[in-house]
């Protein structure tokens, strides 16, 4: 990983005091960029700041696209 952006955590959801795991799969081109991200599960208040965060991530280069799975934990 050359760049990590950590997601937010959002106010509504600290506020009602929710926690829970994003689980996502990110496509990352030879380049290092992130090609495609899905969702795999995961809160619907969440998804939202685990995909915003992970879109500005970059990898290292490789030689081929990789498929990366992610969990992100979200805890007040």
């Amino acid at each position: 990983m050359v760049k990590h952006v950590v997601p937010h955590y959002p106010e509504i959801v600290k506020t009602l005091h929710l926690s829970g795991t994003v689980r996502l799969e990110a496509l990352v081109s030879a380049n290092g960029d992130l090609k495609d991200l899905q969702v795999k599960g995961g809160s619907p208040v969440l998804v939202q700041s685990a995909e915003d965060a992970v879109r500005e991530w970059k990898w290292e280069k490789g030689d081929r696209e990789t498929t990366e799975r992610i969990e992100i934990d979200f805890y007040p």
